[in-house]
């Protein structure tokens, strides 16, 4: 019984902990776009940039999977499909209209799943980040 007064203890801790660091990482980030004058919403506010980056990463990463090599490594060359540059695409989010760089592959079987072909609003992108 003490093991799981214990254990819930400490997993109270470590989130209450996460909880900090997501609280003192938001407030470092809004402090550093007061101080250079970024607002927090619109096309080149906080929250979009934030967005941006996110869904930029995500992208970045279903290709790594969907290749099985990361960008730059020797292990893709001679595999007969690579990375073939980008496109832009600009999807709605809650925060506003963001401009992303969707990667492409040599044979065009790169299907994303986070922000779809032919898909230009993202329902439920913010809530999904957040939580």
């Amino acid at each position: 019984m003490t093991d799981n007064v214990e254990a819930t203890s400490e997993a109270a801790e470590q989130e209450a902990a996460g909880g900090d660091l997501d609280v003192q990482l938001a407030q470092d980030l809004i402090e550093r776009a007061r101080e250079q004058g970024v607002s927090l919403v619109g096309p080149d506010g906080l929250l979009a940039g934030v967005t941006r980056t996110v869904l930029q990463m995500a992208l970045d990463t279903e290709m790594t999977e969907h290749l099985g090599y990361a960008k730059g490594d020797p292990t893709g060359r001679g595999g007969g499909n690579h990375r073939n540059g980008t496109s832009p695409k600009t999807v709605q989010t809650e925060v506003g209209p963001v401009s992303i760089e969707v990667p492409r592959d040599r044979t065009g079987r790169f299907e994303p799943q986070i922000v779809p072909k032919h898909s230009r609003r993202i329902a439920g992108f913010d809530e999904a980040i957040i939580s």
